[in-house]
């Protein structure tokens, strides 16, 4: 239950900042053009708001100038998004009255369409300078720290349909169609994912080469991944009074071997604990040079009572720093490539297999760590932000991207579409993300039942 809460909670922050920057980059933009802004909102607030504001006007400002005092902000109750509702214009709101009215100067409506096309497309550009933002900012907090593939002695471990088409636990990637493979390159386990054929070293000596289908990345989608660095099992910090320590284990220890069962990696080691729990086994380990034979009693749940040692702490690393000065093309670099995979990977949804991936808040929920890491945080959210701003420019109604298709028809076409046709796509997009809202999530709770 808390590494739920720990997952919700971190989601719904993320959630709520990018929300907030989104919404902004419309705010500023229709600021900009003089346009009203006439509530900004964290979250809905369909019949009632957990808080709202709205400053006192300002003597001497005429009332036909857009200013900040024009809007209320305020936070929903539902913590599904949020939004600004921007005068004169058709939204989600559906002010049927207000569009009745003869258009004012500071309505979205009696603007260029220039202008109002650069406040639809406000919270794109502001959630992509956001990404490029914190990946900057990743990078000069905390640098880029990798394990090359060279390096990876005891290699990777493979979630169960990448062992179904071929990979094994301890398989080293070479190549993805042909083209060789970097750990420095954080795009790499998606290349993996989207290749038509991998090769890998096998037993540190035979090179396998793995073919794979069109739709593999879609396939991995139930097992949320495809790699993991395999962990050799090495005692990192004891439980007080636990079997490891009664059994004289120490920290710094080596684990090769449960009953005699060899245990290169933390995955062949938990389902030898799992064996042997309740009974009292051998436990072999390596101590300096010297190869030791412990006693020990796994609990009833398989376990001895320490903490493993990082992957990080045990494979050479390479560490790349980054200053002001350099961390920002980095940011941009990751920025960008996030944004090329993101897009790249929008093909498959337009499939059997890519429909049965489509996953809502537990999807995305699942992301995030069991406990609170500010850099797995980072790092999710600035892909959240690539992820929000390429959706909401999905030509569909109701989102920012339905509404560019209109304004970009009315530049060519230098007509505009009635507010009749606006008002009915607005309905149809409202529909549509409504039923889309409630696949995604009914599939989430369909994979939690079934899988």
């Amino acid at each position: 239950m808390e590494s739920f809460l720990i997952k919700a909670a971190q989601l719904i922050a993320a959630l709520a900042f990018l929300v907030v920057v989104h919404e902004f980059g419309h705010y500023i933009f229709a600021r900009i053009f003089g346009i009203k802004i006439e509530k900004f909102y964290l979250f809905f607030n369909p019949w009632f708001s957990l808080v709202k504001w709205k400053p006192k006007p300002k003597a001497g400002i005429p009332s036909d100038r857009a200013t900040w005092r024009d809007t209320e902000y305020g936070i929903g109750w539902l913590p599904l998004g949020g939004y600004v509702k921007i005068a004169g214009m058709i939204d989600e709101s559906m002010d049927k009255e207000q569009m009745a009215k003869p258009p004012q100067p500071w309505e979205f409506r009696s603007k260029p369409a220039y202008q109002r096309l650069l406040v639809m497309l406000g919270g794109v550009l502001f959630n992509f300078i956001l990404a490029i933002l914190i990946y900057a900012g990743i990078a000069i907090c905390w640098g880029s720290k990798y394990v090359p593939l060279d390096k990876v002695t005891e290699g990777f471990d493979y979630v169960p349909t990448a062992q179904q088409y071929g990979f094994r636990n301890g398989d080293i990637p070479l190549t993805a169609d042909g083209k060789q493979l970097d750990a420095a390159d954080q795009q790499f386990v998606l290349k993996i994912a989207e290749a038509r054929e991998v090769t890998v070293l096998r037993n540190h000596t035979d090179t396998v080469t793995i073919k794979l289908p069109d739709d593999f990345v879609l396939k991995l989608n139930n097992d949320r991944g495809l790699l993991a660095l395999r962990v050799p099992v090495y005692v990192e910090r004891l439980t007080a009074g636990g079997p490891a320590a009664v059994a004289g284990i120490r920290e710094g220890d080596h684990i090769i071997s449960v009953g005699g069962e060899t245990t290169p990696s933390f995955t062949e080691l938990t389902p030898a604990l799992r064996a042997k729990a309740g009974q009292t086994t051998d436990i072999r380990v390596v101590r300096s040079s010297d190869t030791l034979t412990f006693k020990a009693t796994p609990d009833e749940y398989g376990k001895l009572g320490f903490q493993l040692r990082s992957p990080l702490d045990i494979y050479e690393t390479v560490t790349v720093k980054y200053d002001l000065i350099s961390g920002f093309p980095q940011g941009w670099k990751i920025g960008t490539e996030t944004l090329g995979a993101y897009v790249g990977s929008l093909k498959h949804l337009f499939s059997a297999e890519g429909a049965q991936s489509i996953g809502g808040f537990g999807a995305m929920g699942s992301m995030f760590p069991d406990t609170w890491n500010w850099y797995a945080f980072w790092q999710i959210t600035a892909f959240f932000s690539v992820a929000l701003a390429i959706m909401n420019l999905l030509p569909i109604p109701a989102l920012d991207g339905g509404h560019v298709v209109f304004l970009l028809y009315e530049v060519i076409t230098r007509r505009k579409a009635s507010e009749r046709v606006l008002e009915v796509a607005q309905y149809i997009g409202l529909c549509f993300l409504l039923c889309l809202l409630l696949y995604a999530n009914g599939m989430d709770l369909f994979r939690a039942l079934f899988h």
